[in-house]
């Protein structure tokens, strides 16, 4: 495959792959309206990050990471509910602070949090190693990846992608924040914790009913 056709493939993947409301959006847009643009975006190119790294480790060493992947899925799994259901508890929390006190004051220094959240929320979420098993799986199978330097190529690419979400989705947030009353705006944490509390339930439940996952 001609390397531009590649690289725009990888974008529209890493692009599509950010799109959907998960832990980590509901992460990076809480984050960026109780912080700031910055705090938001850091959380969005750690994710842009770890998207390149997993999307490469696939394409290079598909049965290695799978081996691995399934002799820990276990722990994972539960580790990833107990994160969800503690970001989720927090929000909650949030937003009646919000009704009751209004906007508050942004953070004056930077904090390394957001990438440390991002970071756990990615590893311990089985979902993302299976949407880049299968996305590794297809690209190999049509050889539209057929050398190492192809597969850097794409996994860049599909960086990229990411990094213009997160990009887009942070200033849209960012901007027009303030158009929201606060209390409306703690509803939509509530909104977002209960997402939440589900994903971790569905994490859960998939230990003790292992066909929920296959059926997706």
């Amino acid at each position: 495959m001609h390397i531009v056709t590649l690289i725009a493939m990888g974008v529209v993947v890493g692009f599509i792959a950010a799109i959907p409301l998960g832990p980590i959006n509901i992460y990076v847009v809480s984050n960026t309206l109780k912080r700031d643009f910055v705090h938001g975006l850091m959380g969005g190119f750690t994710a842009a990050v770890l998207d390149v790294f997993f999307c490469l480790a696939f394409l290079l060493s598909i049965k290695r990471v799978v081996d691995l992947i399934a002799r820990y899925s276990t722990i994972m799994k539960v580790v990833a509910a107990l994160l969800l259901t503690g970001i989720g508890i927090r929000l909650i929390l949030q937003g009646r602070a919000l009704a009751a006190s209004g906007w508050p004051n942004r953070p004056a220094r930077i904090s390394a949090r957001p990438i440390m959240a991002v970071f756990l929320l990615y590893v311990s979420n089985p979902a993302l190693y299976g949407f880049w098993l299968a996305t590794a799986g297809l690209v190999t199978a049509h050889r539209w990846v057929a050398s190492s330097p192809d597969a850097w190529g794409f996994a860049l690419a599909v960086g990229l992608g990411s990094v213009l979400w997160y990009f887009l989705l942070v200033r849209y947030v960012n901007r027009h924040h303030h158009q929201l009353h606060p209390a409306t705006f703690g509803k939509i944490l509530h909104g977002l914790a209960f997402v939440l509390f589900l994903l971790a339930g569905f994490s859960l439940a998939s230990l003790f009913f292992p066909g929920l996952t296959a059926s997706l």
